[in-house]
């Protein structure tokens, strides 16, 4: 009996330190994740607000509200554009809404509804 508590004591010492190990280490990745995704964000708004005027921040961050996913890709393409070179002074709001008005001529899908209709032979009805 003693040794069998005595084993149940080693394996439970075994499975704390092997958890301590790979749940620390777990724990560890997820804080590296987290600090690069805020020191990412940082850059972002940094560089977004080197180009954008206070207006055009504003409504940037109204159209986030509405709809996050538009947001990121006009911030990211902001980013792209300032980084080649496109963009040479501070982005105004109504520079702002040109570039969003262009963006949704190209996303813009067009839908069509053809209508067919059934030709009745007067035949088949009797």
């Amino acid at each position: 009996m003693a040794e069998d508590e005595g084993l149940e004591a080693i394996r439970a010492k075994r499975l704390a330190e092997l958890q301590a190990q790979y749940g620390g280490g777990q724990r560890d990745q997820e804080q590296k994740q987290q600090a690069a995704k805020t020191r990412e964000e940082d850059m972002k708004n940094s560089v977004l607000s080197q180009i954008l005027e206070q207006g055009a921040r504003a409504r940037l961050n109204s159209i986030a509200l509405v709809k996050p996913d538009k947001a990121k890709s006009v911030e990211m393409m902001l980013i792209r554009m300032a980084q080649s070179g496109q963009i040479s002074g501070k982005v105004g709001e109504g520079q702002l809404v040109e570039l969003l008005e262009r963006i949704n001529q190209q996303t813009q899908k067009s839908t069509k509804v053809k209508f067919e209709r059934r030709r009745q032979d007067s035949d088949d009805e009797f």
